[in-house]
Parts: C-alpha cells; structure tokens; sequence
C-alpha cells in the first residue's frame, strides 16, 4: 500500500523560500513516476513538478524537484514565492504526465501561503 505524507508548508513573505517533503512508503520510488500538485480555492489542481525535470511554465527557475532515494523522500524546493503561489501542495504517485485524474495515490496536503 502507497501512503505519502507530505510536510514543510506555511506562511512565507513574497520573494521567500520554503522547502516541501513528501515521504513515501515502501517501494514507492521504484514504482510509480512522482509529482507534485497544487490547489488553490476554487481552482482545478493544477501540475507543478514532476520526475526530474518536469515543471510547470509558471513555476519553472523558482522550483525544484529532488529525491533522497535512501530516504523514500521527494522534495520541493520553492524560491522567489509569490502570493500566486498559495495552495494546498499535494504529492502524488502515478504513471506520469500532469492530468492530475491520472495518480492514483496523494497524500494529505500541505497548505503554502505567501503574503504580499
């Protein structure tokens, strides 16, 4: 069973930095393809980050994905935030691609604010 629990969100100023944490169960990693979301209120969940080296155009130079291996842990490392940025953060695991419908398994979320 895939259990992912992410951490590390909060309030943040605008131009700031927060770093997100996804851990993941069992052999997750070498299974599914991993990936960041985001959701803000009364918007779709929307890709934000995934594999290596896929972004999302409106987080690309600002973020970046990486993965401890030995630690089963995904991250998301977030710089220059803007206030655009607040969402509910979620990770997922799933065959890959960014339509959020395709990941089978998400965890609970993590709420990112930035204040302007």
């Amino acid at each position: 069973q895939v259990q992912l629990v992410e951490s590390g969100g909060g309030l943040v100023q605008a131009g700031g930095s927060l770093k997100l944490a996804c851990a993941a169960s069992g052999r997750t990693f070498g299974v599914y393809y991993m990936a960041w979301f985001r959701q803000a209120p009364g918007k779709e969940r929307e890709f934000v980050a995934g594999g290596s080296t896929n972004y999302a155009n409106s987080v690309k130079g600002r973020f970046t994905i990486s993965r401890d291996n030995a630690k089963n842990t995904l991250y998301l490392q977030m710089n220059s935030l803007k206030p655009e940025d607040t969402a509910v953060y979620y990770c997922a695991a799933g065959p890959g691609g960014t339509t959020w419908s395709k990941y089978g398994y998400w965890g609970q979320g993590t709420q990112v604010t930035v204040s302007s």
